[in-house]
């Protein structure tokens, strides 16, 4: 089976899970021999990032209590990180968030936000064995691991 075959049953394998939808495909999809190594880089880009927001959100709900726009506003620049490299579930957290900001409803958020860290640790470790995988499959997987 080629790497490509392998791949494509990865990405199904976590689509299916709901963890990932067709944009990650299209991240991979970018990957070329000028840079074997783009998914896996762009995921590492989204870590950093999506960890900084997320610690921003932490200390909006703590700073700005019930300022519901504030926290909206962050959780909208996570959201749309999310979508970049398809990272579903984790969207789908960060809009109920925001339902909830709409609604007034600080309980709501806060539970809502524990999830939204959750499903952040549990993308984390997929996507850290998938190019884990990608790499011992040979070559034409990930050269080098970029530091998550």
């Amino acid at each position: 089976m080629s790497l490509i075959k392998k791949r494509c049953r990865l990405q199904e394998s976590a689509s299916i899970q709901g963890y990932l939808d067709g944009q990650f495909c299209q991240v991979e999809d970018l990957q070329d021999e000028a840079s074997p190594n783009f998914a896996e880089e762009v995921v590492t880009l989204f870590f950093k990032d999506s960890a900084r927001l997320i610690s921003n959100i932490e200390q909006a709900l703590e700073k700005y209590p019930k300022d519901f726009n504030k926290w909206d506003a962050y959780m909208q620049q996570l959201k749309g990180s999310c979508s970049s490299i398809g990272a579903s579930r984790m969207k789908i957290e960060c809009m109920s968030f925001r339902d909830y900001c709409g609604q007034g409803n600080v309980e709501g958020c806060m539970k809502s936000f524990q999830k939204v860290k959750r499903e952040h640790g549990v993308l984390r470790q997929k996507l850290e064995a998938y190019f884990q995988l990608l790499r011992q499959a040979g070559p034409s997987g990930a050269a080098t691991r970029p530091a998550m």
